[in-house]
């Protein structure tokens, strides 16, 4: 039995973090997404290149947030995010080489990774930054000697799983 591979991942209230601006960019994400899932296979490079360097914006951006907000910088969320970078920089090469297929594989394979990690991660990191105080508009936390003696080595949630 075969399944019919996703041609769009919908943008659902279920993805939302209760973090306006990491929603935004989450919601960039998934666009991108469906950009090139929307795209022929031979004119897909363009918008994989924007794709990856949004996704390094995006991954640098919560990992700025991190480590002003008590995370030590070799975080599992962090490299979580390191995984799939370096996943997304080999793909081009493979593009490059003759596997016109391999784009459409990896943004199918983020649609469907991306829910979990932003339930629970990216949903974890919300709830931290908003018990901290923190104000991801101004990247400034209302009172930092609130994560004075704080180091985090976890998630950003309660589980390393996703």
């Amino acid at each position: 039995m075969t399944t019919a591979t996703p041609t769009h991942m919908p943008w659902t209230e279920s993805l939302r973090t209760g973090d306006e601006r990491m929603d935004e960019t989450h919601q960039e994400f998934v666009d991108k997404i469906n950009q090139i899932l929307a795209t022929p296979e031979d004119e897909q490079l363009p918008l994989y290149k924007e794709f990856l360097n949004h996704t390094v914006e995006h991954f640098a951006q919560e990992e700025r947030w991190m480590l002003a907000t008590g995370f030590s910088a070799d975080n599992c969320h962090a490299e979580h995010h390191a995984t799939i970078l370096e996943t997304m920089r080999v793909v081009e090469a493979h593009y490059l080489d003759s596997d016109k297929t391999i784009i459409t594989r990896l943004a199918e394979a983020l649609a469907e990774w991306f829910p979990g990690h932003a339930n629970s991660m990216d949903a974890g990191l919300a709830a931290h930054l908003q018990s901290v105080g923190f104000d991801s508009v101004t990247e400034t936390l209302a009172d930092p000697s609130v994560i004075q003696n704080v180091t985090m080595s976890g998630c950003g949630s309660v589980s390393c799983s996703s």
